[in-house]
This record gives structure tokens, sequence and C-alpha cells, in this order.
């Protein structure tokens, strides 16, 4: 339990090392799944009093890990077919590991359900946690241009948040997770 503690840690202070450690180790696909359920039973937590048991803990859960596995396949996909660098070499287990872990701010989003003090954390905790994926993604996609890993992100966002946005439409959901 430790090392995944001191992995999260490293993840959340953004060490490019930690990215790279995960990367390279195929057992640490476990650590990455537990790092992304306490993410998002934060969130669920989180929006417990917007939307209660039923649609915030169990629908917000729910939505945050398939969000999970849809932004790290849209990642693959960018990263590695459509704005590659020349080195630029991953494969799917390598994404979900690092994406994974760059999901470990995201655990300060169990405070969203405290007013005016909640949305905010949850604001700076998604930023951070954006920002984290951005040092995931190039460390994993091995890029040498931090923008171009801000590029792969922030497309695979835009497209995850229509995702996300149609199937809030169909089931119902607080917000986005």
């Amino acid at each position: 339990m430790s090392a995944l503690i001191d992995r999260m840690l490293r993840a959340a202070r953004l060490e490019p090392g930690v990215y790279e450690e995960v990367e390279a180790d195929p057992s640490s696909m476990g650590q990455a799944v537990v790092v992304v359920l306490l993410s998002s039973l934060a969130v669920g937590i989180g929006s417990l009093g917007q939307a209660g048991v039923g649609k915030g803990l169990i629908l917000g859960t729910l939505i945050a890990l398939v969000a999970w596995v849809i932004w790290a396949f849209l990642t693959y996909i960018i990263g590695t077919r459509l704005l590659p660098e020349e080195r630029t070499e991953a494969d799917m287990g390598q994404l979900l590991r690092t994406i994974g872990f760059s999901a470990a701010p995201g655990v300060l989003r169990v405070v969203g359900f405290i007013p005016v003090v909640g949305p905010l954390v949850v604001l700076v905790a998604t930023v951070w946690m954006l920002v984290a994926m951005v040092v995931a993604v190039r460390q994993a996609l091995d890029f040498t241009s931090t923008w171009r890993a801000v590029a792969v992100c922030v497309l695979g966002w835009l497209v995850l948040l229509g995702v996300q946005l149609l199937l809030i439409q169909l089931v119902g959901s607080p917000r986005p997770a």
C-alpha cells in the first residue's frame, strides 16, 4: 500500500520519473486502476450533495471510470496516429497506466459537496489532473514537445466531453466527470 501512495504522491507532484516507471511496469496496471477508482469514488462522493447516492455516487463513479478508458483510448489514437513524433511508440496498456496515475489529484474532489469551497477544490483538482495527464502523455508517448502532449490531451478531452454530454443527456448526471 505504501508503494501505491508513494506513486500517487509523486504523480500528483508531476514527477516525470513516476510516469516512466508505470509505463515500463505492466504489473502496475492494478495500481493504476485503484488510483482511477479512488478518483472516481471521490467524484461520486463529492457530488452526493447535488445528486444523491444514485446519480451522484454510483453514476458519477461509473462515468468517471468509463471516461478514463475512453480518454486513454482517444489519447492513444491521437498521440500515436494523428500527432506522433518520430520516436513515439506506445501501447494501450502504457497509456492506461500512465493516465491512471495522472488521476491522483482527483482524490481531492471528494470535498465537492462542501458549499463554496467544494466547487473550487474540484476545479483546482480537475485542472491539476489535466496538467498531470499532459506529463503522463508526454512520458508515455516519448514526446520531446510538451505542447504536442497538450494538443493530444486537449483534443482527446474535447471528444470525451462530447461523449460525456451525450451520456448525460441519455442517462442524466450531476455534471461531467
